[in-house]
């Protein structure tokens, strides 16, 4: 596939210009995105990635169309997986909510950058040494194993390891000051929790880096398409977020799906690698006669793979309850944290939700309740959550109205 220059730099410029304005018009006044503005912008994203494959498809054939649109569907899907480890990270360093923006914008640059990185590294190497193809095949199917040994949402901290490091080797304060990375206490300059969390996401960018890159190069070795396909599943990352984030507990089986691509594609890179095979110890160092897979059946086999893992966990009574309960858990978490957010509309919708998941898992009959019931820790913070509730409508409706008036006055 013949880029030329000029392509390329109105691709990047693009690309940066997006990026651009995403911070300017929509992250850089700290808020908490409604659910139409996340719909409409993250659609907005899918489909200028879309018709970008369209303009591939048109100018440069089906062959190289298919093969864009696999590696966007491929990373997209990873990307919706990386999300998990972004709201642990998020839970685990108590990020305000109306900060959440941007620290997924800086962690989406990053990783950008990084990828772009490994792009290009990742090309000199199979330009180089045919060999690779069958370390990459090998990463993806180790990376597939990990992911049916573990499920759910602590597999997925377990391998922030990112984060525990952060945590002992970058001393911060104990609290935010707005979306400051450093702020002054008793007159010396110190490191909010923002450092930390930034560090963490970048971190666990470059390990995501590791299956996302070997991945794509299985279904286009074309430089310019997997960088596109890589930016183009990233862009957008941040509205997905707050757009699907109470349906994230719910895809139980994205992870077996997820493994089951990976195969496919470790497979595919294996048969490529065994056809250009001239490692000496492999049929003497001659190219192994093997069935190659094409790129239409893999883009076949992708798409067909997550709409069967989608479609199951979003119709599972199972995955309904963890994610009821798991949702449940993080409004509670949320309601008594005083620091996750100071808009009080804010507040009383988490609580809202959290009443929503309650009757949700009342609804789902004896044997889901029971799985509430099981976990006392998970009961007592239901409890506690709710009595706070009732404390504040009480001192609120105890309260002389000039006396509310006066404390919100403060408040703001």
């Amino acid at each position: 596939m013949d880029v030329t220059t000029w392509v390329w730099a109105l691709t990047t410029v693009g690309i940066a210009m997006m990026l651009g304005f995403d911070f300017f018009f929509h992250v850089r006044t700290a808020h908490v995105p409604t659910l139409r503005e996340a719909a409409i912008w993250s659609s907005a994203y899918v489909g200028i990635a879309l018709a970008f494959g369209l303009a591939v498809l048109g100018i440069a054939g089906a062959d190289y169309g298919s093969q864009y649109f696999a590696g966007y569907v491929t990373e997209k899907a990873l990307s919706v997986d990386n999300l998990f480890v972004f709201l642990i990270i998020m839970s685990s360093f108590r990020v305000p909510r109306e900060d959440q923006q941007k620290v997924l914008l800086f962690g989406i640059v990053f990783a950008l950058v990084a990828r772009t990185g490994f792009i290009f590294l990742g090309a000199a190497l199979i330009n180089t040494f045919a060999w690779v193809f069958y370390l990459f095949g090998l990463v993806l199917l180790l990376t597939a194993g990990h992911m049916l040994r573990s499920e759910g949402e602590e597999s997925h901290a377990a391998d922030n390891v990112v984060v525990r490091v952060a945590r002992r080797v970058l001393p911060a304060t104990e609290h935010y000051d707005g979306d400051r990375l450093f702020t002054v206490v008793e007159g010396e300059r110190v490191m909010t929790p923002m450092v930390l969390v930034m560090v963490a996401i970048a971190g666990t960018d470059l390990l995501f880096a590791l299956d996302s890159i070997p991945a794509i190069f299985g279904l286009t070795q074309e430089v310019y398409l997997v960088f596109t396909a890589t930016a183009f599943s990233l862009l957008g990352l941040r509205q997905l977020y707050f757009l699907i984030d109470g349906l994230l507990d719910r895809l139980i089986y994205l992870s077996y799906g997820l493994a089951a691509i990976l195969v496919f594609i470790g497979v595919k890179l294996m048969l490529h690698a065994l056809h250009e095979n001239n490692v000496p110890f492999i049929n003497g160092g001659e190219p192994v006669t093997v069935v190659e897979i094409s790129t239409a059946l893999s883009l076949g086999v992708i798409v067909g793979v997550l709409a069967v893992t989608v479609l199951t966990s979003l119709f599972s009574k199972r995955g309904l309850a963890h994610q009821a309960i798991a949702n449940a858990r993080r409004h509670a978490t949320s309601y008594l944290d005083a620091e996750y957010t100071v808009d009080a509309t804010e507040r009383e919708r988490i609580f809202r939700a959290l009443v929503d998941e309650h009757d949700r898992i009342v609804a789902l009959g004896p044997k889901y309740r029971q799985m509430v019931a099981d976990e006392p820790a998970l009961m007592n913070l239901l409890e506690r959550a709710i009595a706070s509730h009732d404390q504040a409508i009480a001192r609120d409706e105890a309260e002389p109205v000039d006396s509310k008036l006066t404390r919100r006055a403060r408040d703001s």
